[in-house]
């Protein structure tokens, strides 16, 4: 790691770089007033990449030539009279793990290192369709296993909080690059939390919609009943607009559900909770469950001001998420195995050849042993064990009931409130390298956010403060029932303006300045 050189304020110094300093729906609302053309935009998000990417690795992929070439079709089109989207011109940033035609597209493995797909995944075509430039992808855990980004084949990213502590995982790069005002919008993929605990730990806003809602063709599998796409993003409102971009039926996706996308923009704007039941889950929060103390303090704040704004606390026990980590790390590895097993070397992915006159399954074994690193060979040996004859039913079988269970916890909650709450992680950043060679201190980060995908509830995490002990930030995580998805932006709407009003401004806007790192 090269020495620290000069620092930059997060989007301070040029008028160029105060652009990159406005939310989503300021810079729509310029861009459609005509007061900043597309082309403005997306440079100075280029700049801004060009000088803070080589110290944070956010990205893998900057497709300059490609964005500029959307803002200048978007600025003709726009001076042409042409009636555009909403965020027609607004830069975004693309996870690496959805596949972009003519853009290499790894998943943050050497596997896929050199694969260039011929096709759009379909929140891509959705992204095109609606004029946004696609700055470039987005660093992550190979394959999406991991909570710190870690894990990728291509190096860490850095927290621009910290850049000797992690970003989260495994959207670590999505979430750094809003965070770092690299982009003002980014897509992510949760699995097991993977928009929420990033966005907790940079202080930015993820959302993982219900799953089915947002496409899934094109994305690299991981674990297909548990996977899903969404926003990342610094406001809600923001994350809203994103969302409304790429959400929708998919007929190229069996799992894609067919019903209208709920009104989350106009949820956006709530202010007031007056009445609304929210439920504070007993299981995932709380001093006693090792939750850190800043992080917990900052939840009771936010707990305090959601009364201030009407709603109704109360407490709710969902008695089997305490399986929940288990059931998750016998049902993810298990379908990781299947899902990666076409990386065989013989129809996709890497291929190393050993010397002499090797068979298919010596070809096989060492394009497996170069290609996928030991984060995800653990997850497959698991997973392939815990889908063997003799032992399916009691791994995988038993993981499935477990699964039914917390869904049921979440049928009998949602009886009781509108939506539930709790803090989306349980420490701030650590530091990277802490967690390496201990897999399960590393798995419990996600504690909190698993048990929504294995019911396929949505869930967003929204910045609650700055722990008192490292004044890194913390999240509070918002749950609501299937296809409820406008709930968690009229809750978060309204604790982010009050929040914002008590502290003085976003959380993100208490960040340091980013150092320059070679």
């Amino acid at each position: 790691m090269s020495d620290p050189t000069t620092h930059a304020a997060p989007g301070g110094g040029t008028a160029d770089a105060d652009l990159t300093r406005l939310t989503a729906v300021e810079m729509a609302d310029r861009l459609a007033a005509g007061t900043l053309t597309s082309v403005e935009l997306t440079q100075a998000h280029l700049d801004r990449i060009e000088v803070l990417n080589p110290g944070l690795n956010a990205y893998l992929l900057v497709d300059a030539e490609g964005a500029l070439a959307t803002a200048r079709e978007v600025d003709a089109a726009r001076a042409a009279g042409e009636e555009l989207p909403r965020l027609a011109g607004v830069p975004v940033a693309v996870k690496d793990i959805a596949c972009t035609q003519g853009l290499t597209t790894t998943a943050g493995s050497r596997m896929l290192e050199d694969f260039v797909p011929p096709y759009d995944a379909t929140i891509v075509t959705r992204i095109r369709q609606a004029r946004m430039p696609i700055l470039g992808k987005t660093n992550m855990d190979e394959f999406a296993m991991g909570s710190s980004t870690e894990h990728s084949a291509f190096g860490p990213t850095r927290n621009p909080w910290d850049l000797d502590r992690i970003p989260g995982g495994s959207g670590g790069g999505s979430s750094a690059a809003v965070a770092a005002y690299l982009a003002p919008l980014a897509i992510g993929s949760d699995t097991g939390g993977s928009i929420r605990q990033p966005a907790a730990v940079t202080g930015t806003v993820g959302t993982k919609p219900t799953y089915g809602a947002v496409s899934r063709y094109g994305i690299i599998a991981l674990a297909s009943s548990l996977d899903q796409i969404g926003p990342c993003a610094r406001t809600v409102a923001d994350a809203a607009l994103l969302h409304a971009v790429i959400a929708g039926h998919d007929p190229m996706d069996s799992t894609s559900v067919d019903a209208p996308v709920p009104d989350v923009v106009g949820a956006a704007g709530t202010t007031d909770l007056a009445g609304l039941r929210v439920g504070v889950v007993r299981e995932i929060s709380g001093s006693d469950q090792g939750f850190q103390p800043g992080v917990q303090a900052r939840f009771e704040e936010a707990l305090d001001a959601l009364r201030d704004l009407g709603a109704e606390i109360t407490e709710v026990s969902c008695p089997h998420f305490a399986y929940a980590m288990a059931a998750y790390y016998l049902i993810l590895p298990s379908e990781a195995s299947s899902n990666l097993a076409r990386y065989d070397a013989m129809r996709y992915g890497l291929r190393v050849t050993p010397d002499g006159s090797p068979s298919a399954e010596q070809v096989m074994g060492a394009s497996r042993d170069a290609g996928f690193g030991d984060e995800v060979k653990r997850r497959i040996i698991l997973g392939t064990y815990a889908l063997s004859s003799g032992y399916y039913d009691a791994y995988y079988g038993q993981a499935q009931k477990v699964r039914t269970l917390i869904a049921r916890d979440f049928e009998a909650a949602f009886e009781q409130v509108d939506v539930l709450v709790s803090p989306t992680a349980p420490t701030t950043a650590f530091r990277i390298g802490d967690k390496t060679e201990d897999p399960m201190a590393m798995y419990l980060n996600d504690i909190a956010t698993i048990p929504a995908n294995l019911a396929g509830v949505p869930g967003m995490s929204v910045p609650s403060g700055t722990a008192d002990e490292d004044g890194l930030p913390a999240g509070l995580q918002i749950l609501a029932p299937a296809m409820q998805d406008q709930r968690l932006y009229a809750v978060g709407a309204a604790l982010e303006a009050r929040l914002r009003e008590q502290q003085g401004g976003y959380v993100i806007e208490q960040a340091p300045e980013i150092e320059v790192r070679a």
